[in-house]
């Protein structure tokens, strides 16, 4: 969860940095990526740990 946070928060630095400095699109476009990045890493950890809880009593 700590690396979650850690990638939103550069994200949301990267897109704010590139958002207000003129000429800095590209920071705005890997502040993009690192919040895709984000977001999928944590779909793959819930869709493990849901994976992990779900045992068959069989």
């Amino acid at each position: 969860m700590v690396l979650f946070l850690i990638l939103l928060s550069s994200a949301i630095t990267l897109i704010v940095i590139g958002a207000v400095v003129d000429g800095m699109l590209y920071l705005v476009s890997t502040g993009v990526l690192v919040l895709v990045a984000a977001v999928m890493y944590l779909l793959v950890r819930s869709i493990l740990r849901s994976r992990r809880r779900r045992t068959t009593a069989f």
